[in-house]
């Protein structure tokens, strides 16, 4: 299923860079996605094998008004070829492709107490500074940390909280012992 999903996200993500309609397509898709996610007899509808393709054609015109051309024929290949299941894997896809295009980098800050927008917004732009690549910030409150923070950016974790560095000193002296 990973590689269909990566074949249809770069498919559609070729598409929209190709009309110039990255943005909108991206929306629509998260839109789209997050309707299903949602609306739990929207999805069953449309990943059930029990009604046809020409049903849920139908009501996909019918529910979505003024998409891009692109992503309604995308969607109606999805139905079609009886991937629509897939779409969740699809948005995943789509959505590196997206960050990497924009040069986006997540990042998100999780501290044991809240955190001021100045220091999240220095954070941000330090690593900004250091990566070449624009910041998508945010920012969550664990108080098991108990000090510190944890950077997740991209795929690599930064754990500077006082819970690891306890934990990191127990396995030291469990080796010692």
């Amino acid at each position: 299923m990973e590689e269909v999903a990566q074949v249809y996200a770069r498919a559609l993500f070729e598409v929209a860079m190709e009309h110039d309609r990255l943005d909108e397509i991206h929306d629509e898709l998260d839109q789209f996605a997050a309707a299903l996610n949602d609306h739990r007899q929207m999805a069953v509808f449309f990943f059930s094998p029990y009604f046809s393709t020409d049903e849920k054609k139908s009501a996909l015109k019918r529910s979505i008004e003024g998409a891009d051309p692109a992503f309604m024929n995308f969607l109606e290949a999805l139905v079609e070829r009886h991937r629509m299941p897939v779409v969740f894997r699809i948005r995943s896809e789509f959505e590196a492709l997206y960050d990497q295009e924009k040069k986006l980098l997540p990042v998100q800050i999780t501290s044991a107490v809240a955190l001021d927008e100045k220091t999240i917004e220095s954070i941000g732009d330090r690593i900004s500074e250091r990566t070449g690549q624009k910041v998508e910030l945010s920012s969550k409150v664990d108080p098991d940390l108990i000090g510190g923070i944890v950077l997740r950016v991209g795929n690599v974790i930064l754990d500077a909280s006082i819970r690891n560095r306890l934990n990191q000193l127990r396995k030291t002296v469990a080796q010692a012992a």
